[in-house]
C-alpha cells in the first residue's frame, strides 16, 4: 500500500469510524421501539412500525437537508470560512423547522387519518394513533439537532456528534424497558411509554446541542449571523440542496409507498417486511457512513483546490464500498438465526421474512454503491441534480408503479412483489457509473469575499 492510500484509509477512518458509530445509534434510536416492542407481540410492532413511517419520510427531508449543509460547510470548512457555515446552519435550520412543524401538527392533530394511509387494519390504526401523537411532539426537535449534528460531522468535530447521539440512546433504550416492562415501579405503558422514551431522549438531544453550542469551540455563534439574511449564500443552498432534498425525500416517499402496498396485502408481510427493514437499515450502518464520510473528505479536498487528490480519493471509495456492499451481505445472511429467536412471529410472517432477508442480501451491494457515489461522490462537488433525476426517473417512473400493479392489478404473491421492489438499486447503476467517469461533478462550490 503506497503512502496517498495509507494517508486516504487514515484521514477516511478518521471521518466514517465516528460517523459508523453515530448512524448505528441514531438507527438504534429509531429502532428501539421495533426492537424493544418485538418481545411483546406482533401487532404492537406493526403498529408502531407503520407509524414510524412519518419519521422514516422525515429522515430523507433530513437527509436531503443535511447533504445540503455537508456540501457547502465542509467546502467552506475547507477555507475555514466559520461565518459562512453558521449562515448555513441557520438556513438550514429554518427550514427544516417549517416542514418538521407541518408534520407535526398533522401528527398531533390527526393521527388516525395519517395511519389510514399505510394501513387499513383497525387494530393496527387504534394502536399507531396513540403512538403518532406523542411522537409527532419530537419532529420538531429534530430540525436543531440534526442539522447540528451535520454540522459537526462536516467540520470535523464527528466523535462529539457521536457522543451527543449515543447519550440519546442510552436513555431512550432505558426509559423503552421502564415503560414497556414497568421497571423501577413504573406503569406498563406500553406503546405509549414507547414514544414517551423517545420524546425525551430527543429533548435530551437539543439540550445537548444548545450546550455545545454555548461553548463555541469551533466557532462562537452568533445568532444575527445564523439567522440574519444572506441572500447570496440563501441562493447557494437552495441550488444545491434543493436538488439533494428532492432526492431524498423522492427517494423516502418511494420506500414509504413500498410501505403502503405490502401493508395492503396483509398483517404477516408487515410484520416480516418491519423486522427485514429493521435489519437492513442496520447492517447498512458502514455503508451510508461511507457516503457521509466521502462527502466530507471530498469536499474538504475540493475546497483546498486539491482536484487531483479527490478524483484519486473518489476510485479508493469506490472500491472500499463494494467490498462493505459485499460484506454487508454476507451479514445478513448469517445474522438470520439471531433474527428468527429475537422476534415473535407467525409461522407465515417468519417465511415471508426468510425471503426478505435473502433479497436484502444482494440488494445492499447496489445500495452501498449508490449511496457512495450519489449522496457522497456527486455531492462533495455539488452536483445533487443527478441523483434526483435517476430516482424520480427509476423508483418513480418505475419501481412504484411495477409495485402497484403487481400487487393490486396482477396480484402476483407478496414475495414475488418484494421482490421486484427491490430490483429499483440495479436499475440505477449504469447511468449512475457513466455519470461517475464523466467526473463532471469535480467542482468548488464556494464563494470568495471578491465574488460574493
Amino acid at each position: 500500500m503506497n503512502a496517498e492510500k495509507k494517508q486516504f484509509y487514515r484521514s477516511l477512518s478518521a471521518l466514517v469510524i465516528p460517523i459508523t458509530i453515530q448512524n448505528l445509534i441514531t438507527n438504534a434510536v429509531n429502532s428501539a421501539d421495533v426492537l424493544m416492542l418485538g418481545y411483546v407481540g406482533q401487532t404492537e410492532l406493526s403498529a408502531v412500525s407503520l407509524a414510524n413511517q412519518f419519521q422514516f419520510l422525515l429522515s430523507g427531508v433530513f437527509f436531503g437537508i443535511s447533504s445540503g449543509v455537508t456540501m457547502l460547510a465542509s467546502q467552506y470548512w475547507g477555507k475555514k470560512d466559520t461565518d459562512a457555515i453558521q449562515t448555513v446552519m441557520g438556513i438550514a435550520i429554518k427550514i427544516a423547522f417549517v416542514i418538521t412543524a407541518l408534520l407535526g401538527l398533522g401528527a398531533v392533530t390527526i393521527p388516525e387519518t395519517m395511519m389510514r394511509i399505510y394501513t387499513n387494519d383497525e387494530v393496527l390504526i387504534a394502536m399507531g394513533k396513540d403512538y403518532l401523537r406523542i411522537i409527532g411532539i419530537s419532529y420538531v426537535l429534530l430540525s436543531v439537532s440534526q442539522v447540528y449534528l451535520c454540522v459537526l460531522r462536516s467540520i470535523e468535530r464527528a466523535k462529539l456528534s457521536t457522543l451527543i447521539s449515543a447519550a440519546a440512546l442510552i436513555v431512550n433504550v432505558v426509559l423503552n424497558a421502564t415503560f414497556i416492562f414497568g421497571l423501577f415501579g413504573a406503569p406498563k405503558l406500553g406503546i405509549i411509554g414507547v414514544a414517551v422514551a423517545t420524546l425525551i431522549a430527543r429533548i435530551l438531544e437539543v439540550v445537548l446541542c444548545i450546550l455545545d453550542m454555548q461553548k463555541g469551540k469551533s466557532f462562537k455563534v452568533n445568532l444575527k449571523i445564523m439567522f440574519g439574511k444572506n441572500k447570496t449564500l440563501f441562493q447557494d443552498f437552495v441550488k444545491y440542496s434543493m436538488p439533494a432534498l428532492i432526492n431524498d425525500f423522492a427517494w423516502t416517499l418511494a420506500f414509504s409507498a413500498y410501505s403502503v402496498i405490502m401493508g395492503h396485502l396483509n398483517a404477516d408481510v408487515v410484520a416480516a417486511n418491519s423486522v427485514a427493514s429493521t435489519v437492513r437499515n442496520l447492517c447498512m450502518i458502514l455503508g451510508f457512513a461511507l457516503g457521509s464520510g466521502a462527502a466530507v473528505l471530498l469536499g474538504i479536498e475540493i475546497g483546498e483546490g486539491r482536484m487531483k487528490d479527490a478524483k484519486r480519493d473518489a476510485a479508493y471509495s469506490c472500491h472500499v464500498t463494494l467490498v462493505t456492499g459485499i460484506l454487508t451481505g454476507i451479514a445478513i445472511i448469517l445474522l438470520r438465526p439471531l433474527v428468527f429467536s429475537s422476534f415473535e412471529l407467525t409461522a407465515r410472517a417468519e417465511e415471508y421474512l426468510n425471503i426478505m432477508l435473502f433479497i436484502n442480501a444482494y440488494y445492499v451491494i447496489g445500495q452501498c454503491m449508490n449511496t457512495l457515489l450519489i449522496s457522497g461522490v456527486f455531492r462533495a462537488g455539488g452536483d445533487s441534480r443527478f441523483g434526483m433525476i435517476c430516482d424520480l426517473v427509476v423508483m418513480w417512473g418505475i419501481s412504484v408503479p411495477l409495485g402497484f400493479l403487481s400487487a393490486f392489478v396482477f396480484k402476483w404473491p407478496p414475495m414475488v412483489v418484494y421482490f421486484i421492489l427491490c430490483l429499483d438499486e440495479f436499475w440505477k447503476i449504469p447511468a449512475v457509473y457513466v455519470h461517475y467517469k464523466k467526473f463532471g461533478w469535480l467542482k468548488d462550490i464556494t464563494r470568495t469575499a471578491e465574488n460574493g
